[in-house]
């Protein structure tokens, strides 16, 4: 019978206050062998052996603690070993770009911080101070903590702001991959200009010996598209058409040439030329300024 103590033999004669005591004895018993719950207790009997087994229930009893609620014999803290558990560590986000790093993802993620008005300056592809600033910048108004380091939450939440950047949104300074040469570079000294890369290569016998990224006309003053010689050299010109310096000027075409431009130095593919051949890169421009001769091919192709 569930909650009781069936008394018997003398502890029946001795009455109530005999049983309570022990009850009490066996309560104790129970508690110093590991029982917390529905035990079975032996007493000792009159002549000092073993008496008649005997149940005790103890009040506000409940499971032994190595045994889980459903059977399946595992602590509380899922260890299965019944050793006290710890919470899962939480681990730091991953950190995809730092400072320091190059490459088509850090222009990626330049231009994303350019879409968000948080960077004003490239792509460049390489992880320099503003692109730093702009990251923190970014974290700190969205309440992530300001790192200057892209993890994976600045980045998924990056990507959710902004849409997949274009071909010329990546490149907008420059440092495009050039195209494959026209075949009509592939002998003598020329300087093959692709369109549809938007890039110069300076090619001696088939060997491309630079590469820089280049501008053209806009659509109301298209730059020729064929075959041409240089067919003179100004190394400080200015346009008397535009009034506009053109130094290290290559004419090749009437009056279009290959010249330094510092409008698109500053703002990139966001301008075009009137027509010129555009570099950005002056120090380039100035290395292969001294390497063309008069007569050299030039070749624009898409």
């Amino acid at each position: 019978m569930g909650g009781c103590v069936r008394r018997t033999g003398r502890e029946a004669r001795t009455g109530g206050t005999g049983g309570g005591r022990a009850l009490a004895l066996l309560a104790a018993l129970a508690v110093l062998t590991g029982c917390t719950a529905g035990c079975t207790v032996q007493p000792a009997g009159p002549d000092g052996g073993g008496g008649p087994p005997v149940r005790v229930e103890l009040p506000g009893g409940t499971p032994s603690a190595s045994r889980a609620p459903d059977g399946g014999g595992r602590s509380p803290s899922g260890t299965g070993d019944g050793r006290p558990g710890t919470a899962p560590e939480r681990r730091p986000p991953r950190v995809l770009w730092s400072p320091g790093d190059s490459g088509r993802d850090v222009r990626e993620l330049q231009a994303r911080l350019r879409q968000v008005a948080w960077l004003f300056h490239g792509p460049t592809g390489t992880y320099d101070g503003p692109t730093e600033e702009a990251v923190r910048g970014f974290q700190g108004k969205r309440g992530l903590p300001r790192t200057g380091r892209t993890d994976s939450v600045t980045w998924q939440r990056l990507l959710g702001m902004t849409h997949e950047p274009g071909k010329w949104e990546l490149y907008l300074m420059g440092g495009q991959p050039a195209d494959a040469p026209d075949a009509r570079c592939g002998t003598g000294r020329a300087l093959c200009i692709s369109k549809s890369s938007r890039t110069l290569r300076w090619m001696v016998d088939g060997r491309t010996v630079s590469t820089m990224p280049v501008r053209f006309g806009s659509e109301y003053t298209p730059t020729r598209e064929g075959v041409f010689r240089v067919y003179w050299k100004s190394r400080h010109h200015v346009s008397t058409l535009y009034d506009s310096p053109m130094p290290y000027a290559m004419f090749f075409s009437g009056g279009q040439a290959v010249h330094f431009s510092a409008d698109f130095a500053v703002r990139g593919y966001a301008g075009s030329s009137h027509g010129c051949v555009n570099v950005r890169d002056e120090a380039a421009i100035a290395r292969l300024y001294a390497q063309v001769r008069t007569g050299d091919r030039v070749v624009v192709h898409r």
